[in-house]
Formats: C-alpha cells, structure tokens, sequence
C-alpha cells in the first residue's frame, strides 16, 4: 500500500510539475493576483513592488553561491571523493544503497548545505555505478531529502543571522530583538537536536521503504555515468607559470594563513558560526585537499555551473518577495496577511506550530532562509513575545518551515539535479511523501517539546 500511494505521487508530479524556472514564473503570476485580491493594492503597484525587489537580495545571492560552490568544490576533492568510493563498496543492495545515501546526504546537509547537496548527488552517481537495479530517480531523490535537515544545522541562515552581531538585528525583528541569540539556544538547542536526531535516523527507513517494486524500477545505464580522465599537473609543468599554477607551496601558504585566522576567530569569539566563517572553513579545505592552485581553480569553475539556478531564479524570488512583503498606505503586506492569520488562531501553546506552517507556506513563495527572514521576522517575532514563547524556539519554527516545503520546491534540488542528469519532475514525487512524513514529525515536536 505505501509503494503504490508513493507511486501514484510519482506519476502526478511528473505529470503536472513543469521546470523549476517555470515554477517560479508561476508562481509570480500567483503571488500578483493573490496580493491584488487579498491586499486590494492594484496591479500597477504590485508590479513596481516586483520590480522594486528584483534586485533585493544580491548580497545574500552571493553569500549563497559560496556556500554551495565551496561546498561543492569541497565535495569533489580527491580525499572526499575517494571515501565516497570506499563507502559505495559498502553497499550491496539497492535498499541498502537507498539508506546509505540518505545518511550520508542528511549528515552533510547538517555540516553543510551546499556540502550536504552536493556530497549527495555525488555519492549517488557512485552508488549507481556498483548497485544493480536501484532506482536512480529514488537515489537521487535520497540524496536530496537530506537537505531536509539544512536549516536546523551549522550553516543554518537563521540562527547563525541571529548569533551575528548587527545593527539591523533589531530592524529585522521589529524591535523583538535587539541583542544576539547565541547558537546554544538555536542550532544546539534540545528541540533542534532532537528534531535533527530523529529525521537523521528516519530519513533512510522512510526512503527504504519506497523503493518500486523490480517492475517500476527505473535504472541508469552505468556508461553514463562514466567520468573523463583527470588531466594530470604533468600536462600544465610545461612554462613557469605552469609550474606556478601547480605549485603546492602557494597553496600551503594561503592555507595556513587561513586557518591561523580560523582559529584566532573561535579563540576570540567562541563557537560563533555564520555564514562567513563558514565559508571560509570550506574554502580553506577545499584549497588544502585539492593542493595546487591549477586543480582548485578547475573544481571551482566545475562548481559554479551549479550555481545558474540560484542566479537566473534569485531575482525572480526576490520579486516575489517585494510583492510579499509590499503595501502601500497603512494596509497590510500579502506575507502579513498569511503570517497575521496563523499568529491570530494561536495560543502560546500553538503558536510555535502554526509558525512552522505559516513559514512553510511562505517559502513556497519565498524559498530562501535570509528571504525567509526577511518577511516575517518582523511580524513573528513580536508576536512571540507578546504572547510568551521563546523568540529563539519562534526562530527554529520559521527555520523548519523553511526547510520543510523545499521538499516540493524544485529550487533548491537544481544542483543535485545538475550532477544527477535529472529534471525536479523525476524526484519531486518521492519527495513529496518525505514532506508528509517530516511535517508530522516536526509539527509534533514543535507541539510537545
């Protein structure tokens, strides 16, 4: 029964769900007719709240290229790839492939976003290759749900935005918060841990289950999967500026350098991460494992092609956002009306949930952490003092939400997409059963912890 409910999934999504750009241009037309309809602004001024925003997020933009390029750049390293190889050899069968690409994704994820989508994907593609009759879409799918549990982890956007000392923090909560909230009452908190732990240790049972019968499998022919031989540095040892470009020395160096600040940054600051610091960890390492300054600058142009995602649709979602968060006069923003539906039916005791699903709503519209953030800290957070409940335990809720719906968002799947050979249609599915799972299990712990 639940292979059969999960292939019945399968097939709508691929049926209905058009390309992730496509999704965003719908989603801007439903965004605009919403806002004129619910907000009475008219279309005019809707459109120059669209065009007002467009270029909103250029900085966050670029903070979130790097951490997926660094995290990529980082996967793909020779001591990265070779322990995806050894773990791959420990898999003999396809549930067995299934559950070890769940972990090990979630795991990244966790670490690292970028790290988590990218270690992912990549793992599957080698799992592919020496696993008979697994599922690829289900793989690959797999690898994605771990990002599932991003935004509850060390690169999480919005605890490491409220554990990073700013003058705008205040502006950003309407006056709520005005002093930092370290990561021990966010990302180290009980709850997070615990919602972490179990979807961590679930995630891989869940996926196992969903596995098509050998009829509705669908498998990859492996000779597809088959890389081009490295160049070696003997072909580039040709000149001196060759013999530059692949010298370890220089690499050394500028890692040492790094890490000297690294360390001098936790000695001075303790365990204070944000996205800054953390992208420089993995920009450090990502140096260091890939040794000369020739095979980092190849990882890394390797790296940004996954990036077109994120910089053809940002703008796009950034004008989503300005038609969100837009109002004129004294009425109310769309975002204010959903966020301000959901904190009027709560209760202290409920007012965690509901924000959980208010973000999860909003990030169908607005599927960035920072954007996330954007609107509605202002109207959440406030609202969380007023009516008794930890701001830090308010945050976590808006994480999760954000962090729930990417499981039916194809935005975020793009560069696992990318490495897969993949359409979102081909996945999006067997996510889609992940995203009823996850939403129980989150809804109740925010509920009852």
């Amino acid at each position: 029964m639940f292979k059969k409910f999960t292939n019945a999934l399968v097939v709508l999504v691929q049926k209905y769900l058009p390309d992730a750009f496509l999704f965003a241009i719908f989603i801007t037309f439903i965004t605009l007719i919403l806002s004129v309809v619910v907000t009475g602004q008219g279309p005019i001024t809707m459109i120059n709240h669209w065009g007002n925003g467009v270029w909103g997020l250029l900085s966050f933009s670029m903070q979130m290229a790097l951490v997926l390029v660094t995290g990529h750049t980082l996967a793909s390293s020779p001591p990265i790839k070779k322990a995806l190889k050894a773990l791959a050899k420990l898999a003999k069968t396809p549930t067995q492939a299934i559950m070890a690409v769940s972990f090990i994704s979630a795991i990244g994820s966790w670490l690292n976003w970028g790290f988590g989508l990218v270690i992912g994907a990549l793992y599957a593609r080698e799992l592919a290759k020496q696993v008979e009759d697994v599922d690829y879409r289900l793989l690959i799918a797999s690898a994605y749900s771990g990002f599932l549990v991003w935004h509850g982890g060390l690169s999480a956007s919005i605890p490491l935005t409220l554990a990073t000392p700013t003058n705008d923090l205040s502006v950003m909560t309407a006056g709520a918060v005005t002093e930092i909230i370290p990561t021990s009452q966010t990302i180290f908190s009980s709850l997070n841990l615990i919602i972490s732990g179990v979807l961590i240790l679930t995630l891989p049972l869940i996926n196992r289950a969903m596995h098509p019968s050998k009829e509705h499998t669908v498998t990859i022919d492996r000779k597809l999967l088959e890389e081009e031989e490295a160049v070696t540095d003997a072909d580039y040892n040709s000149t001196p500026a060759d013999k530059i470009e692949n010298s370890r020395i220089i690499t050394y160096i500028i890692v040492v350098i790094s890490l000297i600040y690294i360390v001098n940054y936790f000695r001075t600051k303790g365990f204070a991460l944000n996205l800054d610091i953390v992208n420089l960890i993995f920009l450090t390492f990502g140096m260091l494992f890939h040794q000369t300054p020739r095979r980092f600058i190849s990882a890394i142009s390797e790296a940004t092609k996954g990036t077109s995602g994120v910089i053809l649709q940002f703008p796009f979602y950034a004008g989503i956002m300005g038609m969100m968060i837009g109002h004129t006069g004294d009425g109310a923003s769309l975002a204010e009306y959903i966020s301000n539906w959901f904190v009027n039916i709560s209760t202290a005791k409920t007012y965690p949930l509901f924000t959980f699903w208010a973000a999860g709503v909003v990030n169908f519209f607005v599927p960035s952490g920072g954007g996330q953030w954007a609107v509605q800290a202002p109207i959440m957070m406030p609202a969380s003092i007023e009516l008794g409940v930890p701001v830090a335990k308010t945050a976590l809720a808006i994480a999760w939400g954000d962090a729930w719906t990417n499981m039916i968002q194809p935005f975020w799947a793009l560069p696992a997409l990318g490495i897969a050979g993949l359409g979102a249609r081909d996945i999006m599915g067997f996510c889609l059963m992940i995203l009823l799972y996850s939403g129980v299990l989150i809804s109740l712990a925010l509920l009852l912890l």
